[in-house]
């Protein structure tokens, strides 16, 4: 079981009975504005840079090196490969297709009908709620500041070797690695077609596509080693890759990962513990992604407190934790029960598919070690691609849920947000107490500190100017939440002087 702050009555709740229907309306309304105001308000009062006269030199320039456009989890459509129907994001949910992909060891195969399309730049809940921008302003700055035109992978200009950006649409869901090397493999087939085998593209990446940038560069197209075998990166992506700009992403890890896991998760920032809405990625199905557990905090970055706000020492890769402490659907009865006695969808005795479930369970862990193992590596000496940070650091951000024993109901509890309580020797945690140990600063989801990957740092020996755990040439900060960062104007304004100031050699 799990609970957060959202979970507790609101002040008031039993007044004025006549009157519930009317205010349930208002406070929907207040909510959903609330929700809103961080992607209709911007900066507010503050000053924002004009890019249009900033680059209007320039944007004249030609010869920059190309781009490729990497979103993050939850940013590229999909649609069924048969039907052409969008799935993913919508509204109303199919009644044909969902977004859980099938149960077993071989995560390689766990695959459906499903298939990537293009970034969302989009999303509009409804007639009456205004649009909201997730890549459609990042884009338009390459455009119409940067003096880039978008390119065909397929079809590239015979001039697409420049001044170009390529946008990447993968199906968020399956394993980084494998989207990682199917990365390197287009960029390869794209040189091929422009004749090219010289050329090193920048990267833009918006969170998790930020990941699967780094492993793109460190290994090239070579998969996970096996469980004992040394990880070390070759470079092998450095042919294809000449600068990674990170926006957002958890170079560490991210607790709301794990939060997703316990509650599901929502493409729009600020409505995901408002309103519930189906455009929604239920907690069922995420246990079914593989590339959720792979966002999950790396190793001992992983923080949990006991009642009185002390560190928990737990093995987040270990199965058994996850079952003990009643994590994710997978220690659920009835999600165990539906998937293990599905024989319809699953085609194969009960035993066999309980044993898929728990198979499955351990792989997924144990894949997203390996991962976390892979980008956290050593490197020694000078690194061939250049990484730049673009990040929030002004809104407190899950970086330790606490676990809390109901020894009546014989369960653990696991806070992922705020609340007072009384601990089991009745001393009384405030809210405040509670938040200030649970948060650290960032963009809402991912943490300053995972961004720069600080806990790398303290272990090791490094000479960036950022006390970064990676050789971060530059890294900027904003107000901005997680789903706005890549629209914020001084972080595009920081990006693309770096960006359009490069002529290729």
């Amino acid at each position: 079981m799990h609970e957060d702050m959202n979970n507790t009555p609101r002040p008031g709740a039993s007044r004025a009975h006549a009157h519930k229907r009317a205010r349930a309306h208002l406070l929907l309304l207040v909510s959903l504005f609330t929700a809103l105001s961080p992607f209709l308000s911007g900066c507010g009062a503050h000053r924002k840079p004009n890019l249009e006269r900033i680059f209007a030199a320039a944007r004249q320039q030609t010869g920059k090196r190309p781009v490729i456009v990497i979103p993050g989890i939850l940013g590229t459509e999909l649609v069924n490969s048969e039907t052409g129907e969008k799935v993913w994001p919508s509204i109303f949910r199919s009644s044909n297709d969902g977004l859980e992909l099938p149960l077993g060891a071989n995560l390689a195969a766990n695959r459906d009908k499903l298939v990537p399309k293009n970034i969302v730049t989009t999303l509009r809940l409804s007639r009456l709620v205004p649009e909201v921008y997730i890549y459609h302003d990042l884009l338009g700055a390459l455009k119409k500041y940067g003096g880039y035109r978008e390119g065909d992978w397929e079809n590239p200009a015979t001039d697409g070797d420049r001044d170009t950006f390529y946008v990447f649409a993968y199906d968020w869901r399956r394993d980084n690695v494998e989207t990682a090397r199917l990365l390197v493999r287009r960029i390869a087939e794209l040189k091929r077609r422009l004749g090219r085998a010289d050329l090193r593209f920048n990267i833009i990446a918006h969170s998790m596509g930020g990941l699967i940038a780094r492993y793109a560069a460190r290994y090239g197209d070579a998969d996970l080693p096996a469980d004992g075998a040394q990880l070390k990166p070759t470079w092998a992506g450095a042919s294809y890759i000449n600068k990674i700009f990170m926006f957002g992403t958890p170079n560490e890890g991210s607790m709301d990962a794990f939060a997703t896991l316990l509650e599901g998760y929502s493409l729009t920032e600020g409505l995901r513990r408002r309103l519930y809405l189906l455009n929604t990625l239920s907690r069922e199905a995420a246990i079914t992604v593989p590339s959720i557990f792979q966002l999950l905090p790396h190793g001992e970055t992983a923080r949990f407190l006991d009642e009185n706000l002390q560190p928990l020492k737990i093995d987040i890769y270990d199965p058994e934790a996850w079952r003990r402490y009643n994590w994710s659907p997978y220690s659920d009865a009835d999600f165990r029960k539906r998937k293990v006695y599905d024989e319809e969808k699953y085609a194969r005795s009960k035993r066999g598919a309980a044993e898929d479930l728990e198979g499955y369970f351990r792989a997924v862990l144990n894949r997203a070690r390996r991962f976390h193992e892979a980008l956290d590596v050593e490197v020694d000496g000078e690194t061939p691609v250049a990484l730049y940070a673009f990040g929030g650091d002004c809104e407190e951000t899950l970086n330790a849920p606490v676990l809390l024993r109901d020894e009546k109901r014989n369960r653990w509890i696991t806070l992922t947000g705020p609340r007072s309580y009384n601990t089991s020797t009745g001393r009384r945690m405030t809210r405040k107490e509670v938040t200030e140990a649970m948060y650290l600063p960032g963009d809402g989801r991912v943490t300053r500190r995972s961004l720069l990957a600080e806990t790398l740092a303290a272990n090791r020996r490094t000479t960036s100017l950022f006390n970064a755990g990676l050789p971060i040439t530059y890294a900027v900060f904003s107000c901005d939440l997680h789903g706005d960062i890549q629209n914020n104007l001084t972080l595009q304004d920081n990006a693309l002087t770096a960006l359009v100031s490069e002529a290729m050699k």
